[in-house]
């Protein structure tokens, strides 16, 4: 009679059970995660593209200026320069770009203001 062989005994062989390969499935929790992904990833997109958009506006040349005449004010420039957007806001936006740390302005001082819309 002959020694069983390696292979008789199961020495030697992979036993290891490999699952058959299926296609990916989601459940339903696993469909809404993956959506409110591609959106949140689209609004990133849309976010980055309009910041990009206005920069270029910014950077498309010099700022228009306004030179201080007697009696002026800051609200009186912004109305006249553009007299249909809010003064308020106007003003607020010429002090930003001019580094204005109050409301006082002189006559001959030269204003860089926003660009219009």
């Amino acid at each position: 009679m002959s020694a069983p062989t390696r292979a008789a005994i199961g020495w030697g062989t992979d036993r290891t059970a490999h699952p058959a390969k299926r296609p990916l499935r989601l459940t339903r929790r696993g469909r809404i995660v993956r959506m409110v992904a591609l959106i949140a990833l689209a609004w990133v997109a849309v976010g980055l593209l309009a910041a990009t958009a206005s920069h270029a506006e910014r950077d498309a040349g010099p700022l228009p200026t306004a030179v201080v005449q007697k009696h002026d004010t800051l609200w009186d420039i912004a109305a006249r320069y553009r007299p249909s957007d809010d003064p308020f806001a106007m003003v607020e936006e010429i002090r930003a770009l001019n580094d204005l740390p109050g409301y006082t302005i002189h006559p001959g001082q030269e204003l860089r203001l926003p660009r219009g819309r």
